[in-house]
């Protein structure tokens, strides 16, 4: 038995396009608004770098909790009601990670695993709404949807640099932040289309759990899962230790440090939202090795570079590293059919990264300082660099593909 849906109206997918906006834009304010308190929470509650990269790890870990199940969870529920969900989720456990603030390290463990569950969970559904809106406009678009989580996450770092500068408690902070993200997006995201393609049937007949352990069987998605491992690496591992390496090893005050995080994520906003025109123009493969490379250099540039030259370093490493979970995303959902399965593994399989990440640098830091330790970003780019070959669009013959897809398969043969 098949099902399919009709074509929603303009107007339906452009209202679709703006609560997905909001959807990545309060996902990365929120996240970007605890990484910016990171320095001070370590500081309230006198952890050393190796003690903060575990308790870091506590949000991978709540995530790597929630991606396996993201798969069949959009496909049963939709991306809409898990987007309403996970929202509150997630800002449960920002609220809690915020009292703990207060009271010691296991609150916030606590609230980190359910602030990681939850954005694992919430990642995977606004991709597929993002990817199923991009079908619907009939061109590329993706990369912008993560911009908007860069912006968010700008405007979560600035707003934290802001806190900090006026001494208001990080408890306050974040639990302001919970509240307003979880209301805003459980509310937007009931405007999303319906997750499954108006020109494509949706078989009934396959369990989702076995189409979701298919998925793990597939070598290019599995490639495709490594590639946005490197690229989410060296994401992850700025969003958490930039602030931390230049406060700590650059001596710079607190507040000047935040801001040298939000110049890295500033960076990575801009390459997200240029990043379309020139995937349309050059395709997926050159924009992303080039990209790659740009983001080693700035990264050896950050750990290596004289003050205050360094400072250039985060600006090359954010737009570096802009376009690789993107594209990967858009690498998984190149068939509609497969691409709640195939995104829930790229991101499992990404976000190993955010698992693995934290403690390794902890661990590093604690022998060789934070700063030198992140010289291992370059080196998973590089990684990435020689697997940017598998994000090669799908040839699918899906004519509401986006036009760069169908160019890009067509001249891949």
């Amino acid at each position: 038995m098949t099902l399919t849906t009709a074509p929603p109206a303009a107007a339906t997918v452009r209202a679709a396009t703006a609560a997905t906006f909001t959807a990545f834009i309060g996902s990365g304010f929120a996240f970007a608004s605890w990484a910016a308190r990171i320095p001070q929470v370590r500081d309230r509650l006198h952890l050393s770098p190796g003690t903060l990269g575990l308790v870091l790890l506590a949000v991978a870990a709540g995530s790597l909790l929630a991606l396996p199940l993201s798969g069949p969870l959009v496909t049963r529920f939709g991306s809409a009601t898990t987007v309403r969900v996970m929202a509150v989720v997630l800002g449960v456990g920002l609220a809690t990670a915020a009292f703990g603030s207060l009271v010691g390290v296991v609150p916030v463990v606590v609230g980190l695993v359910l602030l990681g569950f939850g954005n694992g969970a919430w990642d995977v559904a606004m991709n597929v709404q993002g990817t199923v809106v991009e079908r619907h406009l009939g061109r590329s678009i993706m990369s912008r949807f993560h911009a908007g989580f860069s912006l968010g996450t700008v405007a979560g770092a600035l707003l934290g640099a802001a806190m900090v500068a006026t001494h208001v408690s990080v408890a306050v902070h974040l639990t302001a932040v919970a509240v307003v993200v979880a209301a805003s997006v459980s509310w937007s995201a009931r405007r999303f289309v319906p997750d499954h393609d108006d020109t494509e049937p949706v078989s009934t007949g396959q369990p989702a759990r076995s189409s979701a352990l298919t998925a793990w069987r597939e070598p290019r998605t599995l490639l495709v899962g490594v590639f946005v491992l490197a690229f989410a690496f060296a994401e992850g591992t700025g969003n958490d230790w930039i602030s931390v390496a230049t406060i700590d090893d650059r001596h710079v005050p607190a507040a000047l440090g935040t801001l040298a995080f939000a110049g890295f994520l500033f960076a990575m906003t801009v390459g997200r939202w240029v990043g379309p025109g020139l995937l349309d123009r050059y395709g997926r493969v050159p924009v992303v090795r080039t990209f790659a490379l740009i983001g080693i250099a700035g990264a050896l540039l950050f750990v290596f570079g004289p003050s205050p030259v360094y400072a250039f370093g985060t600006l090359l490493w954010g737009g570096g590293v802009s376009l690789g979970f993107p594209v990967g995303m858009s690498a998984g959902a190149d068939d509609p059919r497969r691409a709640a399965a195939r995104v829930s593994v790229i991101a499992s399989i990404g976000y190993c990264a955010f698992l693995g990440g934290p403690p390794t640098i902890g661990f590093l830091g604690d022998h060789v300082t934070v700063l030198r330790a992140l010289t291992l970003v370059a080196v998973l780019l590089g990684l990435a660099t020689l697997l940017a070959t598998s994000v090669r669009p799908l040839d699918t013959g899906d004519a509401s593909a986006p036009r760069d897809d169908r160019r890009a398969a067509t001249r891949s043969g």
